[in-house]
């Protein structure tokens, strides 16, 4: 059966809701191959390069299959890092909007005693790095008997950052009967042990070839030097003049020398490396993401699971040792059909990583010739007009799911033995709202959030005012 539509897919009403406040229209290659199969329940192997949509391939069929009433977690998403644990808990957040789904992300570095509290709630997808998740199980603050579906994203990236004894240790905790999908942009003999270990006669789903970002995108390479790297960084973007562009370095003390000098030139920039704290980290790629500044210096830490849209151009300042790098650092542009370009920077010890690579994409990078002083000089008033220009601020795809949403804060919660369905009871009898305008109920030990849907906040902030829950007068006030 063809799937040219979201719509075409056996989904229910709420999940084709989001996915059409969230503009996802056509379905991917990876989407149209792997939805159907997840849906009927079946085990997956899924070769599929960075960019091709499949968190939504694997996040759409378990947000469908989800049950609502069951507290505890049933799915459990394993990402290789940080930013993606929590990329993957908003992008199951948005496409389980309207079935209410709450998922939660866990990740090292962040305090365990609020992920603990966040778990003992209602969780129904957790997302997380391999290293805290295990923590969780072994301090059993993550149960898994409920855990229907697993899924093991970016399965090389894992291996590449050691991880993979840690993901072993977490299949073998796990229920036998479950449903298991793994997703990887290459499948080397350590990954396919696996698969033959944890998993049931997997379908296998290659896409890798026909769904290359590698294809939209416009390789090119500079001979340098390491002292003459920076002049010709800022005479390749006054030519290039990108309106977003990411700046790959190896090493995070490099990552801040490039920002630093880039910012005291005046380029709209800002960092992100392992050695920030995480909601700095956050904050930096929520802000590149809008379009708040041009810019990002960045080591591989975010080369990889992060979905930024329309990067125009990608710089390796530093050529990475690992040919897979090189994939994922460029496969930041040329997302989703869109034309890209790949600039690196080559010094003369660095032939043989230049073609590992260039044997590993299957062409040689074309050398360019490096801009003239005169042309550079040429651009430059057109390069600093853009530079001063106040930011246009993008409109991210959620925003228009989201818009009609109010978070109230409700002053009691598990102390005063309340539940997500004394709260769905009441707020769905007041005049004018149904249980349908009622999203994510986030019950703590004194205070409760619950999302309102499809503009009604107002409505029920007002009604609340003198409406009891559970036999109790709650304060109440937009969160």
């Amino acid at each position: 059966m063809e799937f040219n539509s979201f719509q075409d897919f056996r989904l229910s009403e709420e999940i084709k809701k989001a996915l059409g406040g969230l503009e996802y229209n056509i379905p991917t290659e990876v989407q149209q191959q792997v939805i159907p199969i997840a849906l009927e329940n079946k085990d997956l192997l899924v070769k599929a390069q960075t960019g091709s949509g499949k968190t939504a391939a694997y996040a759409v069929p378990i947000c469908e299959q989800i049950e609502w009433l069951e507290n505890k977690p049933q799915a459990l998403i394993l990402t290789p890092t940080r930013e993606l644990a929590v990329q993957v808990k908003e992008d199951f957040t948005n496409i389980g909007r309207f079935k209410r789904i709450k998922a939660a992300a866990i990740y090292g570095r962040h305090s365990f005693s609020i992920e603990k509290t966040e778990l003992k709630q209602k969780s129904h997808v957790v997302a997380g790095t391999p290293g805290r998740v295990l923590d969780h199980i072994r301090k059993g603050t993550l149960p898994l008997n409920k855990i229907n579906y697993l899924v093991i994203d970016e399965a090389d990236r894992m291996l590449d950052m050691g991880f993979l004894e840690q993901v072993e240790s977490i299949l073998k905790e796990l229920q036998t009967e479950r449903v298991t999908m793994m997703f990887s942009a290459t499948i080397p003999e350590e990954i396919k042990n696996i698969t033959s270990k944890y998993m049931r006669d997997p379908d296998y789903i290659d896409i890798s070839k026909s769904d290359t970002p590698a294809k939209d995108i416009k390789h090119s390479l500079y001979y340098t030097d390491n002292e003459d790297k920076f002049e010709l960084l800022r005479e390749v973007t006054i030519i290039e003049n990108p309106d977003s562009c990411i700046i790959f370095c190896r090493t995070k003390e490099q990552v801040d020398l490039v920002c630093n000098h880039l910012s005291d030139m005046g380029y709209p920039c800002n960092k992100i490396h392992g050695g920030m704290e995480q909601d700095e980290r956050l904050s930096s790629m929520n802000r590149f993401k809008r379009g708040e500044f041009s810019y990002l210096v960045a080591t591989d830490l975010a080369a990889r699971g992060i979905d930024v849209e329309n990067i125009s151009l990608v710089i390796n300042y530093d050529l990475p040792f690992e040919r897979e790098v090189y994939v994922h650092r460029t496969g930041r542009t040329g997302r989703a059909g869109q034309r890209g370009k790949a600039i690196s920077f080559v010094t003369s010890s660095e032939g043989r990583y230049l073609k590992e690579i260039e044997n590993f994409i299957g062409f040689e990078i074309t050398e360019a010739v490096r801009p003239a002083k005169e042309q550079v000089a040429l651009m430059k008033p057109v390069f600093d007009k853009k530079q001063k220009a106040a930011p246009v601020i993008k409109r991210m795809k959620s925003d228009n799911l989201n818009k009609e949403i109010m978070k109230l804060k409700f002053y009691g919660g598990k102390k005063k033995k309340l539940r997500a369905t004394n709260f769905v009871g009441v707020i769905s009898n007041l005049d004018g709202v149904t249980a349908e305008d009622i999203g994510i109920i986030s019950i703590q030990d004194t205070l409760t959030y619950v999302e309102i849907l499809n503009g009604k906040g107002q409505l029920v902030l007002e009604a609340m005012q003198n409406t009891m829950i559970g036999g109790k007068q709650l304060k109440v006030t937009k969160a």
